[in-house]
Order: C-alpha cells, then sequence, then structure tokens
C-alpha cells in the first residue's frame, strides 16, 4: 500500500514482454537499428507533425538535455518554484547549459502565470552582468498535480514568444495530463507554442524510458552529440526503443495513465468530504495533496501505508500518488483507515 510515489511501481508486464522479444537476435548498436528509428517516427506521429526524437533513460536527462540547447551558458531558464527541475534534479539543467541558471517563478497549484513570466523577463537587468532571459519550463502535469489546459500553455507560450523566450514543457507525467484534458497531444505541445518536450514513459509503467522531442527541429543541431557526451547514448538503444513501442502500441499509454488518473479521482472524492481533511489542490491528474490531522497522519503510517509530508516532517500535507497498476483495495483500504482515524479523534 504505497502510495509515495509513481515511481515505486515495477513496469507494465506488455512493457517487459516487448524488452524480451528485442532482445533476441543481433541488432545494430547506438540507435542504428531500425526498431529505434522507427519508434523516433511514431513518437513524433502522436504528435501529428514532424519533430526530432532522442530517447534517453531518465527524466532529469531528458530535461537537462532538452534545456541545453534552448539557453546559451549565460541564460536564464524561468521555471515555477516548485517544479522538478529546480527542485530536484541536482543542478542538471545547469550543468548541462554549461552554467545557464534556473529563475524560480510563483504561481498558484504549482502553474506559471502569464502575467509572472512577463514580470520577471521585463525586469531590468544590470547589462552584460545579469543573465539574460532565455527560456521557459512548464511542468505538465505540474508537481502540485495540477493540469495546464491548452489555452494556459499557450498563454505561457505567447508571453514568451513576445520576449523571444523559446519554451520548454516537462511531460514526466504527460500521459497523466493528456488523458485528463482529454485532448490531443498537439493540442497541448507545439499547436499551444511549446519548442521541446520532455515526453516520458517511466511513471506510467516503463522500464526506463524517456523522450527528448524537438518541435522545433533548428534546436536539434547539437543534441545528438550532447546526449552523447552527457553519457545517454545507450548501446543496446533498442531496449529502450522496445519500451516505447509497446507504450503506445494500442494506446496502452493513455490506459494505464486513465487507470492511474481514475485512482486518484476515487482516493479524492473519498477524501473530500472526510472530517478534518482538506484537498490543497485541484486533483487533475494521478497526484492528491491533502491535509489531514496529525493524528490521522501518525494513524496511517503506523498502519504500514507508506506516502510524502510535503513541505517538511512538521507538514500535515502528504501527497498520495497512484499508478498504472494502484489496486482499488490498496485505495479503499486507504480511505477506510484514513476514516477510522479520523473518527478516532472525533468527540
Amino acid at each position: 500500500m504505497n502510495f509515495a510515489s509513481d515511481n515505486v511501481t515495477g513496469a507494465a508486464p506488455e512493457i517487459l514482454a516487448a524488452i524480451m522479444q528485442a532482445n533476441e537476435g543481433a541488432r545494430m548498436a547506438y540507435g542504428e537499428d531500425a526498431d529505434s528509428q522507427a519508434i523516433e517516427a511514431r513518437i513524433a506521429d502522436v504528435f501529428e507533425t514532424e519533430a526530432d526524437v532522442f530517447l534517453v533513460a531518465t527524466g532529469t536527462a531528458a530535461n537537462a538535455l532538452a534545456l541545453s540547447v534552448m539557453t546559451p551558458p549565460w541564460g536564464a531558464v524561468f521555471c515555477h518554484a516548485d517544479s522538478h527541475i529546480h527542485r530536484d534534479e541536482c543542478g542538471a539543467p545547469e550543468f548541462f547549459a554549461g552554467g545557464a541558471r534556473l529563475v524560480p517563478l510563483s504561481g498558484a497549484d504549482g502553474k506559471i502565470a502569464p502575467a509572472e513570466l512577463s514580470a520577471a523577463a521585463d525586469a531590468p537587468g544590470h547589462g552584460v552582468h545579469a543573465v539574460p532571459p532565455a527560456a521557459v519550463s512548464v511542468s505538465q502535469a505540474s508537481e502540485w498535480g495540477t493540469v495546464y489546459t491548452p489555452d494556459e500553455i499557450a498563454a505561457v507560450a505567447e508571453a514568451a514568444r513576445q520576449r523571444g523566450l523559446k519554451v520548454h514543457m516537462d511531460g514526466a507525467r504527460f500521459a497523466n495530463a493528456l488523458v485528463g484534458l482529454g485532448c490531443a497531444a498537439a493540442d497541448i505541445t507545439w499547436r499551444a507554442g511549446v519548442d521541446v518536450l520532455s515526453f516520458g514513459a517511466t511513471k506510467n509503467g516503463a522500464l526506463a524510458a524517456e523522450a527528448v522531442v524537438v518541435f522545433d527541429r533548428a534546436l536539434s543541431a547539437t543534441l545528438a552529440h550532447r546526449r552523447k557526451r552527457g553519457g545517454h547514448l545507450f548501446s543496446k538503444m533498442r531496449l529502450l526503443a522496445a519500451q516505447f513501442d509497446a507504450y503506445l502500441d494500442g494506446g496502452l499509454w493513455l490506459d494505464l495513465a486513465r487507470h492511474a488518473n481514475a485512482a486518484a479521482g476515487r482516493l479524492a472524492q473519498g477524501l473530500d468530504d472526510l472530517p478534518g481533511a482538506r484537498l490543497v489542490h485541484p486533483v487533475d491528474a494521478n497526484e492528491t495533496f491533502v491535509e489531514l490531522p496529525e493524528p490521522v497522519i501518525a494513524g496511517l503510517l503506523a498502519d504500514g501505508f507508506v506516502f510524502h509530508r510535503w513541505g517538511d516532517e512538521q507538514s500535515r500535507t502528504v501527497r498520495l500518488v497512484t499508478a498504472f497498476d494502484t489496486a482499488d483495495a490498496d485505495v479503499d483500504a486507504l480511505l477506510t483507515a484514513t476514516r477510522r482515524h479520523a473518527e478516532a479523534q472525533s468527540p
């Protein structure tokens, strides 16, 4: 009954089977095999446009490599203060970009407001002494489990365009955002003004598979060399390609995300009317942030449920993450236990 993250799960059986099938025989290395080249085109087809695709194994690598071609070493990348690239990637984006600076912005529910971006980008600088604005990164879904609508993405992108900034999207939970919105993948990426997407699969059932999808193909010129130099050009690239092939086959990636989102929806619905509980953010994807009384949190931990407090060890806001394989019985058990502990605190 582990709700700590969608990283705690294993891989979907269909993806493991695809890896086993791709494991047979000898193929050319370093992405020169037919399967790797075919999946690059197949991923581009998901977005209904021509795009350059670079497979990597981790979301941090995808984000860092993507941003490295969107900013000079002396540039500024705007992002939400709670974004993964700012809080959880150990300076990898700055490192891969040769020293570029992440500039955190505030914004309700984990989303950047266009006005906030505009104000930060337009703030008076100090000439050569300051880092000039170069790019903005949005997380879809956000670190607070909320989702940008196509119009919200377009508004951020328009504010960026007016100031000559490139637009990156961290799509570690892109599938969850997409099924939550019910729109086309193109509608929240290049059609809305996104230049480069970090397209995640690992959190949604893959073993280790992410892709940098470059819609502004002029940015691709150095990405192949950057991937190699950064240690992310796999010799057995076919095994990454096989994961994406199974992930996309028959809409599996969307089915997996729907399951995770539905589990979060059931969890949120059950917590919403619980005495002493308060949902902190809208539940748009597969993350639920809820404020609970301390005795309830302690009781759940004692029961063996696993989750994170959000903020610090004294925080009463906890994050509950559901995944592609979260069992209904586990959701029910958590809700039952939460209600039991809450009722025990009632006068």
